[in-house]
């Protein structure tokens, strides 16, 4: 190890439970590298360990599971892209889905680090718990575009809005996790109506 090696090493070192920034995203980008070059096989707490210079138990207090850290990473993916606000329902919706779910995940290598970590989750609790927080928090923001048109007087202001972005999560999930991404555009537009129909402010007109 060289001098300046070691002068990153003590810098990146724990503070103990509490994150160092320095380490914490010297741990991010190497998990990010990783995942880049060489793909969910090569990823390992052990492997971003020795890229980012950080102790496993480091990591292990900072992220309890390969999965929590998978999200961390992935959510900085997804933080990259605008969230739709449009002025438009119709317009949010289609952004919604296309943008932040299937769009996003058919580009490959977040599609492929998200239905890891549904996975994971399935065996893991510290995993489900994960993936359980970072879809809550999720959910939250996106149900803003649904209260912005009830604001707006655009759709039906009883509408709910948990029960929308669940419906279209929901469906985008599920050609996730059964490799049905590609073609889904006709029945993007299928949603999207469906949606518009029930949150429509005069039913009967």
């Amino acid at each position: 190890m060289t001098a300046e090696d070691k002068s990153v090493a003590v810098r990146r070192g724990s503070i103990g439970a509490r994150r160092n920034p320095a380490s914490q995203q010297a741990i991010l980008d190497a998990a990010e590298a990783i995942l880049r070059e060489e793909g969910l096989s090569g990823f390992s707490i052990e492997a971003v360990a020795r890229r980012a210079r950080a102790g496993k138990p480091t990591i292990y207090r900072w992220w309890p599971s390969k999965a929590a850290l998978l999200l961390d990473v992935y959510q900085g993916f997804k933080n990259s892209r605008q969230f739709p606000d449009t002025g438009n329902f119709e317009k949010d919706l289609r952004g919604f889905l296309t943008n932040q779910l299937i769009g996003f995940w058919h580009d490959g290598l977040c599609g492929t680090v998200f239905r890891s970590v549904i996975a994971e989750a399935q065996s893991d609790p510290s995993a489900a718990e994960a993936l359980f927080a970072y879809e809550r928090a999720r959910r939250k923001f996106a149900e803003r575009l649904v209260d912005r048109a009830k604001a707006r007087g655009e759709i039906d202001p009883d509408s709910n809005s948990a029960i929308i972005i669940e419906l279209l999560a929901g469906f985008a999930w599920h050609r996730l996790l059964t490799g049905r991404l590609a073609g889904s555009d006709a029945d993007v537009e299928a949603v999207i109506a469906t949606i518009l129909a029930a949150t429509k402010k005069n039913p009967g007109t």
